[in-house]
């Protein structure tokens, strides 16, 4: 459905605001802080306004029994000659998704990092808008464009407010991630060579059509551009980088960055269904293998990571790893229902997992340096008390405990939760999904199902392991340094990722009926090619499908 009326509009707006009010901060002396800080509230509080409208757009049912596919050609160019914007239940859901991280983490923010490094407002919102334009385009060429854009964005922020770990990590984290961006030029520039577009619409259309040579070329870009995305999605072996550059970058740059591998997945979830789903001829099904066991290596590396860490920062940057392994594997299975429950589970582990890191930045700040490594140290060898001590210590009652260590013992629990996959939260419905979806597949379970299913439960409980041994420690025991002092500017933003992942539990079954409807609609690329492009999709005229049916093919 192609835009005309002025509330359609709306779908540039994620690009466009932040991308505008954050050129026009440049403008402003850095010491206008309160200036730029009212400037950001305002625009993130647009984009999450706007996020919403758009979700309800993309979920609203036409009179015809179809779904909802907004499509904003800019300049008024037809794809695929020119560039369009694609609003569809998925990229509206990662829209939400966004805008909630981004309110949050700047919320947080401002009770002191926005004042640690300078142009922070600026390149905050020069990252929702690569996020956004990343999410909403509907060719490769703007997606490198924006993938761009959020990268180097995010150079700047990793580095914000300087230290050493931190200008280490980036030494890793920007090569990196340069080495992805040759590799996604590298694949865009072969798959143009071959089929003579970068829409993706026109790609579902054509890939079925082509010929044994076009279809081996096409079929190594592809595999190259993957390799860039897998890079950014944290895949074995290629996640050495994410922890380290996760447990270095401040809480609420760390929270946000919680998203970005999530773009790596959604572009992968994306094309390899788009390109070689069921409709795609012999293509069908390339790279699934990969994407399977190479899932299932992840959250195997995640896992052991988790229960191997001595510090929370690192612990949260194998849980992204985990995670990214649990989509990755689930996507690899081309089993409509378990993208459904995969799709539930990435939205509650981000949230999550944003939650984490900023609540381990509350946690430690009343701790004394190295709290970490001495109580390692006692586990091994003992506390060093003397039994006269011991004794002294019997007769007293008990402790009370600061209320601001029950607030965050509380909060430190419920993400435990959530990570760990334990009832009744929505961690524990996203992993149910998907698990009864493997289980339930038509036919015998193979091994490779079985195995999957081995090490999601696993993880969860190697999680529940290290969260329940980390929080005793920081935690439970005697503090050894004060009592944190949190700011209700500080709290607020973890109560609400909270507060919405319990909302995503109370409300599991309306959720999941989306995740269900969006999972059925990416099995149909050529209804997608349709809606975009306006034309039958080349050699065949599938069926439409219809909201509630099963949309394997």
């Amino acid at each position: 459905m192609v835009v005309h009326s002025l509330a359609e509009h709306l779908v540039i707006v994620p690009i466009l605001l932040p991308l505008v009010v954050g050129a026009a901060m440049l403008l402003f002396d850095e010491r206008r802080r309160q200036l730029k800080m009212t400037l950001s509230l305002i625009t993130v509080a647009s984009l999450l306004a706007v996020a919403v409208l758009l979700l309800i757009g993309a979920a609203t049912i036409q009179s015809d029994g179809d779904a909802t596919v907004m499509v904003y050609p800019l300049g008024n160019w037809p794809a695929p000659f020119g560039i369009v914007l694609v609003v569809d239940r998925l990229s509206a859901l990662m829209l939400v998704l966004t805008a909630v991280l981004g309110a949050s983490t700047l919320l947080y923010s401002l009770a002191r990092w926005h004042k640690a490094g300078p142009r922070f407002h600026t390149l905050f919102l020069l990252l929702l808008a690569g996020l956004n334009g990343a999410f909403l385009t509907g060719d490769l060429f703007n997606l490198f464009v924006f993938f761009e854009v959020l990268l180097a964005a995010s150079y700047g922020l990793v580095l914000h407010g300087s230290g050493t770990a931190r200008v280490k990590a980036g030494l890793h984290y920007i090569p990196v991630n340069l080495v992805a961006s040759s590799l996604f030029l590298i694949g865009v520039a072969i798959i143009y060579g071959v089929t003579g577009t970068l829409n993706m619409a026109d790609l579902a259309r054509l890939v079925p059509s082509l010929n044994i040579d076009e279809r081996a070329l096409f079929e190594t870009g592809a595999a190259i551009l993957g390799v860039a995305f897998l890079i950014k999605a944290g895949m074995w072996p290629l996640c050495f980088w994410l922890p380290t550059t996760y447990a270095a970058a401040c809480a609420p740059i760390a929270a946000m960055f919680a998203i970005m591998t999530k773009v790596g997945v959604y572009v992968i979830l994306r094309l390899f269904l788009l390109c070689f789903g069921g409709e795609a001829g012999n293509s069908a099904g390339f790279g699934a293998d990969w994407l399977y066991y190479g899932g299932m290596a992840t959250i195997a590396f995640g896992g052991i990571g988790v229960l191997a860490s001595q510090s929370m920062l690192r612990l949260a940057g194998y849980s992204v790893l985990v995670s990214s392994g649990t989509i990755l594997a689930a996507i690899g299975t081309t089993n409509s229902a378990v993208i459904s429950g995969a799709l539930f589970y990435l939205i509650t582990s981000t949230l999550s997992i944003s939650a984490f890191f900023l609540l381990i930045e509350l946690i430690e700040r009343g701790r004394d340096a190295g709290a970490d490594v001495l109580a390692v140290t006692m586990e091994a060898y003992g506390d060093g008390e003397s039994d006269d001590e011991e004794d002294d210590d019997e007769g007293e009652v008990g402790v009370a405990i600061p209320a601001t260590i029950a607030l965050l013992g509380g909060a430190f629990v419920a993400c435990t939760a959530l990570l760990a996959g334990l009832p009744p939260l929505s961690g524990f419905i996203g992993k149910v999904a998907m698990l009864s979806a493997l289980i339930n597949e038509a036919g015998s379970i193979s091994f490779s199902h079985w195995l999957l299913i081995a090490l999601m439960m696993l993880t969860g409980f190697a999680t529940l392991i290290a969260m329940t041994r980390t929080g005793i420690r920081t935690l439970w025991m005697p503090r050894e340094g004060t009592i944190p002092r949190v700011r209700a500017v500080e709290a607020a933003p973890i109560g609400a990722l909270l507060a919405l992942c319990v909302t995503l539990t109370v409300l599991g079954g309306p959720a999941m009926r989306y995740m269900d409807a969006t999972a059925q609609l990416l099995y149909w690329p050529q209804e997608y090619a349709r809606d975009i492009l306006g034309i039958a999709p080349a050699g065949t005229v599938p069926l439409r499908p219809t909201l509630g049916t099963e949309g394997k093919p």
